[in-house]
This record gives structure tokens, sequence and C-alpha cells, in this order.
């Protein structure tokens, strides 16, 4: 049955995926990381929840950002990029209804894909300490309702992850990863396995398009993008590296502006960060209309 809404992000995004090149995906956090992502030649990206929140809210990946405000958010980076975006999704905010509506949510806002993983409520980053995972019937129901929102509802392409090797082992991941396929999920997300050798077990293992999570400092061997595809890989998304580099980048400009050497800052020329931005578009579009502001 095809879906009622159809979605051209979500094609787009399959369209890459069945030409079986690695894809890279840097991580966005709102418009403007999500524009210049588009800007450097990417061709997907993925908004993190980890960035996301610390972004928004100001504060750690733990669960506190609503529905509302990270569909609100996946809304501004969709808005601001055109090049298909897969936004996490986290547990689905709820039961297998939730993560219906959730899903359908992020596919009309046009994401490409989402993520749904089967941590327990409140989640946690994948890289943190306490997590922990639902059964395996809950965690496959999650799965179940998101593809079904896909097909039934708005079409997107579902990203299941499963956190399972942290507190059950690589064999029940793998076989959570497995089930996943089967019911549908077009990229399966195995997190932070802990050595190469578990890198390519899984592999090897589970069918479909696999998605590495390539987090610096992490628990999961930080490979060159060769080394990735060569395991098994199709997908790398790189969660914090544009988070880390914008924070180092303001607390460095925070200090010269302390120390007034500001014109050590490494800053952006106000030309290139004005067209970046959009600005020089802007005034283009807007000079065909006599009662646009001009300059």
């Amino acid at each position: 049955m095809a879906p009622k809404n159809m979605n051209k992000m979500a094609e787009t995004l399959r369209q890459k995926i069945a030409l079986g090149k690695f894809l890279p995906m840097p991580s966005c956090f709102d418009g403007l990381s999500a524009k210049m992502i588009e800007q450097e030649g990417f061709d997907l990206s993925f908004m993190s929840g980890f960035a996301a929140s610390a972004s928004r809210i100001g504060a750690p990946d733990l669960g506190l950002m609503s529905y509302g405000e990270v569909l609100d958010q996946a809304r501004n980076v969709a808005e601001a990029s055109t090049i298909p975006v897969i936004v996490d999704g986290d547990t689905g905010y709820g039961n297998a209804m939730n993560v219906y509506r959730t899903v359908s949510g992020f596919a009309r806002v046009g994401c490409a894909g989402v993520l749904i993983e089967d941590q327990l409520s409140p989640k946690r980053c994948g890289h943190t300490p306490g997590k922990d995972v639902v059964g395996r019937e809950e965690a496959f129901d999650r799965i179940q309702a998101a593809v079904d929102a896909s097909r039934e509802d708005t079409d997107i392409v579902i990203m299941g992850r499963t956190d399972a090797n942290h507190t059950h082992g690589l064999s029940e991941a793998i076989y959570r990863g497995q089930r996943y396929h089967e019911l549908g999920a077009e990229i399966i997300f195995i997190e932070a396995p802990k050595s190469i050798d578990e890198m390519r077990t899984l592999c090897r293992e589970v069918p479909g398009c696999k998605l590495a999570n390539i987090v610096e400092g992490g628990l999961t061997p930080d490979l060159p993008m060769g080394a990735l595809e060569e395991i098994g890989y199709q997908m790398a998304v790189y969660p914090l590296t544009l988070l880390a580099a914008s924070m180092q980048a303001m607390k460095l400009a925070l200090e010269h502006i302390k120390t007034d050497t500001r014109q050590n800052a490494g800053l952006m020329d106000f030309s290139e960060l004005r067209h970046r931005i959009g600005f020089d578009d802007y005034y283009e579009t807007s000079s065909r209309y006599e009662t646009s502001y001009r300059k």
C-alpha cells in the first residue's frame, strides 16, 4: 500500500543508498549548521539529538527535550536545507502509537529519515553511562509502528537503532538488528561496538545498509571512512563534530573578547558570513519586487 502522502526527500535518500557509495553524514543541530553542511557539498545530514538538545535548550541529551521541541527543530533544519536530513526520533516518545505519530510528524515536515531506538525512557546518549533497553517485543513494536507510519501515512526512511550491545551483548544486538531489517527498517544502527572485531561481526551478520556512529572520544573505534567501508558500513554519522568545533570556536572567541584581542580570534569575514546565511540570495530575489526592502 502506497502512503497517503509522498515525500521527495525520502525517495532521494533511498536513491543515494541504492547507489552503494559510502555516505558520510555530518550532524547539524539547527538551520544554520544544516545550511553549512549543504554548502560544503555533503549529500546527507543528520540532526543529532545530543547536539540539538545542547543547542536548543542548553541541556544534556537525557530525554529532556519534548517531541514538540524536537519536531520544531527538525522543521527548521528541513526548511533550511535542500539535501535529505535524517532526524533523531529517540524512543518515539511513548508507546507504539506515539512512535507512529512521531514518525508521521517528522515525515510531514520534510525529514528524509527518522531514527527510532530501543532504549528505556528517558533515553541517554549512546556513549554515556546508565542506559538500558526495553525488551525485544517492545523494541520490535516500535520499529513495526515506525514502518507502518511510513507506509500508511507519509513516506519516510526508517533507521532502527539498538543499544543492546551495552547491556545484553553483541549477539542480542545483532539479533535485534536482523529483526529490524525483517520488519522493514532500511538503515540498521547498532550502537557502540567497542572493537574492530565487533564492527566486522555485526556488519557480516546483519543485512541491509549499516551505519557507524563516530563520536570523537567515544566507545567505537574512530576509523577513517575507507576503513569503515571496507568493514561493511555504508554510512557514517558524525554527531558531535560540528557541535564540538563550534563550542570550541565560541570559547576561544569569548576569551579574545575578554582580553580585547578580537583581531586574533579567527573570525569569519563579514562578507562571507552574510553570504552563507543568505543575505545575497535574499537581495537578489527581492530585487524583482519594487516594494521589497533594499540594501
